[in-house]
């Protein structure tokens, strides 16, 4: 529960006490969310400064790289941040970055085009056989 702090001078068996220092919550174990700073207070004590955990950026789940215009902020700090600060306006925005999106829609409009042109070379297909079949019954009669 006490962190205790020693000044050493320029001769190293020298050692100075300095003031004790406790955590000002209950939480007693030096983890990842009790991270403390040291403050000097204007009464010249040191105490203990309790810091937040820093928030990360969030990040494209495709590509992996940071969503532009979105704050980087712990995940309850987002509940209280208003709608059109946690989003982009565009399709998929404040999840997918610009570039995912706009690969996604060049690759639909391909495969639509891939569609419709296998729909017309069957047409084209379809329609050479039935010439050729044509052809092969007048044959066929003279």
């Amino acid at each position: 529960r006490y962190v205790s702090l020693i000044v050493t001078l320029e001769d190293p068996s020298t050692h100075i006490m300095v003031q004790r220092l406790t955590y000002r919550r209950r939480h007693s174990y030096a983890t990842k969310s009790n991270k403390q700073r040291i403050v000097k207070t204007p009464g010249g004590r040191l105490q203990f400064q309790t810091l937040k955990k820093k928030a990360s950026h969030p990040v494209c789940p495709v590509s992996g790289q940071r969503l532009h215009g979105m704050p980087a902020v712990r995940p309850r700090t987002l509940s209280t941040v208003s709608k059109k600060n946690k989003t982009v306006h565009r399709a998929y925005g404040g999840h997918l970055a610009a570039g995912v999106v706009k690969e996604r829609i060049v690759r639909a409009f391909l495969v639509e085009e891939q569609k419709i042109v296998k729909k017309v070379l069957k047409l084209q297909a379809a329609k050479e056989a039935a010439e050729a079949k044509r052809a092969a019954k007048k044959g066929g009669k003279k």
